[in-house]
């Protein structure tokens, strides 16, 4: 194995220093327009953000500042597999990871035999492989398939292939104030979309990394890697999943400090950057290293970088 330099949260990989490639050309849409399974929110003022001393400063997570929405949907849930299947059955496209040749796989998640090939490992989070073939109908390379993933979120797409599928779809990605919004479903400065205590009710409401991180995961939520696109119960809104699973990519791109001065109405985020937002946390995350997965937590990733914990869902304006 061949380590490379990698400058990313050990929640997720870069592409960044595995080289480039041209995005895609956008597509044309499909013929149906569609709000399916999609939320709608009346949008107006919450609380962004948080102070919370379990934060990340340096993420950029507060301070708490009012912000103003108007109306919009979102997605109920992230994008499944059978979604982007019916996406890629009606374009012919083809994602970022399949033309890169490979994408970030966790290592965990590979069988035994596989383990023993040849492939790139990140140099700080080496629980990372660049694994050749893997992609987002072959999660763990060519010798795995999503027969009976189909409804769990699609993973290994990259900003770049969401805004693909957003665009046929007649849909769009959502703001991080958007997402924010709607996660947090109607609660106010809480920790997690269901309140601050991780565990409620002595039930888990989030598919996270349980034991020691990365060496032993017990699974004590039912899961090892992705769970369906709908499992717990959802938020006071209906959303489903939106801390752990998968990290959801926004439009946004990231800044840790551009908020702080920004608009209180409708932000958007910065006019451009070097990597866009992701939201939500993973079944990767573990307070231990990665305390990423509450409602206020940020990450982001480049645009062409794809992982196994890495998926979106769509919003809408009204």
């Amino acid at each position: 194995m061949m380590n490379k330099e990698n400058t990313q949260a050990c929640c997720a990989a870069s592409r960044n220093n595995f080289g480039s490639m041209k995005s895609e050309p956008m597509l044309q849409k499909s013929e149906v327009d569609s709000i399916e399974k999609m939320i709608e929110l009346k949008g107006g003022k919450f609380l962004m953000g948080t102070d919370d001393k379990e934060g990340f400063i340096e993420d950029g997570e507060g301070p708490v500042r009012e912000i103003t929405l108007n109306p919009f949907y979102i997605g109920e849930a992230t994008v499944t597999n059978l979604q982007f299947s019916e996406f890629v059955k009606a374009t012919g496209y083809i994602t970022e990871a399949e033309r890169f040749g490979w994408s970030f796989v966790f290592i965990g998640l590979l069988a035994e035999k596989d383990k023993e090939k040849d492939f790139q490992v990140a140099a700080q989070t080496p629980w990372w492989c660049a694994f050749p073939g893997a992609k987002w109908n072959q999660p763990e390379g060519a010798d795995s398939q999503i027969t009976e993933r189909m409804n769990h979120p699609v993973v290994h797409v990259s900003w770049n292939d969401a805004m693909s599928y957003c665009q046929w779809s007649h849909k769009r990605l959502p703001t991080e104030a958007e997402w924010e919004y709607a996660a947090r479903g109607g609660l106010v400065q809480k920790r997690f979309p269901w309140g601050d205590d991780l565990m409620q009710d002595n039930m888990h409401h989030c598919n996270i990394w349980q034991g020691s991180f990365p060496d032993y995961n017990s699974m004590e939520d039912g899961y090892l890697a992705t769970a369906p696109a709908k499992s717990f119960v959802p938020n006071n809104f209906g959303l489903y999943n939106t801390s752990g699973n998968v990290w959801e990519w926004c439009n946004d791109w990231f800044s840790a400090d551009f908020h702080k001065n920004g608009l209180a109405v409708n932000p958007g985020g910065p006019t451009g950057g070097q990597a866009k937002v992701m939201r939500g946390g993973s079944f990767l995350c573990h307070r231990s290293y990665c305390n990423r997965y509450r409602v206020a937590a940020r990450s982001k990733n480049t645009p062409d970088s794809s992982c196994s914990n890495i998926g979106f869902r769509c919003a809408k304006s009204k």
